[in-house]
């Protein structure tokens, strides 16, 4: 029989806790190869602390992990069993695998975002800005552009009295 995904609801926070617990219990319990992959659905993010540029994750699915697994009591047991697993999704006391076009969805959306770093605060043109960083740092202006998939803006700023674009990193700029 083929392997099924199930998704498995956790404690909020600890995805990557069960992620590892549930890979390392299946190999030190030789069901490796009936629990064959632990996914946690996300995406790159960046954003500005301190005047420093950090590239977090953020999930998808905040919550959940998906398990490609062979469906029996063993299987089903060690999941459940694993520290920070709250149970399977699924109705009834039976858990419902999802069907391959759901699997297929949700793997093609990772596979999308797996290089891109998103910002992870959206701008709107005509939205005033202050520049946090460089040699614009401080200067409030107006959104002209905005191209999350460069992740360049081009800001409006007054300079010596005159109105001129400033193409600056989504990071140097904040809402305000």
């Amino acid at each position: 029989m083929e392997q099924q995904w199930y998704v498995v609801h956790t404690l909020s926070g600890k995805e990557y806790q069960v992620k590892t617990g549930l890979e390392n219990r299946a190999a030190l319990n030789n069901l490796s190869d009936r629990i064959t992959q632990v996914v946690i659905p996300s995406e790159k993010v960046s954003d500005v602390k301190a005047g420093k540029k950090i590239i977090s994750s953020r999930k998808f699915y905040p919550g959940y992990v998906f398990v490609k697994m062979d469906f029996d009591d063993q299987t089903y047991y060690l999941v459940k069993e694993t520290p920070g697993v709250i149970g399977f999704v699924g109705s009834g006391s039976v858990p419902q695998p999802l069907s391959p076009d759901e699997i297929g969805s949700i793997l093609r959306l990772i596979e999308e975002k797996k290089e891109k770093v998103k910002p992870k605060v959206e701008f709107q043109i005509g939205e005033m800005v202050k520049v946090t960083d460089g040699p614009f740092a401080n200067m409030a202006g107006v959104v002209e552009k905005f191209e999350p998939d460069k992740g360049k803006i081009t800001v409006r700023v007054s300079i010596f009295g005159r109105e001129t674009p400033v193409e600056l990193e989504y990071w140097q700029v904040e809402k305000g």
